[in-house]
């Protein structure tokens, strides 16, 4: 059965391991939020580099490294996060993406646009502080 929305793990571990650094006073590093969350070291490793790169972390190296919040947790919305891996959230007329049609209207409707803007709008309203 296909799903009608997906979520990458890129995107899942950012969002995921965005609220535990957000809800702890103190450092996480990658082996702690990779075991927390149950994904590959090197994955988490990859998403918080791109996270750290657009100022959402602060990270040092070394035995007591990790990762700290760089902004306030109500100041980020979960769609900046998942934005910042999955690039903006595309709201397509045609579920199938096609520019022609053989019908005069679309079997799906509008659903796949209301769909996306749904998920994109909820994705916004919500902040890494209604998690904590």
């Amino acid at each position: 059965m296909s799903k009608i929305i997906t979520l990458s793990e890129a995107a899942s571990i950012a969002l995921h391991g965005m609220v535990l650094i957000a809800k702890t006073e103190q450092k996480l590093n990658v082996n702690q939020i990779s075991e927390m969350i149950d994904s590959s070291r090197h994955h988490v490793a990859k998403v918080f580099q791109r996270l750290a790169k657009e100022n959402f972390v602060a990270s040092n190296r070394g035995p007591s490294g990790g990762f700290v919040m760089k902004k306030d947790p109500k100041d980020i919305s979960l769609l900046e996060l998942y934005e910042v891996i999955e690039g903006p959230v595309e709201v397509q007329g045609c579920p199938g993406s096609k520019e022609r049609c053989p019908f005069n209207k679309c079997l799906m409707g509008d659903l796949a646009a209301a769909l996306a803007c749904e998920f994109r709008d909820f994705l916004n309203r919500q902040t890494l502080a209604d998690y904590v």
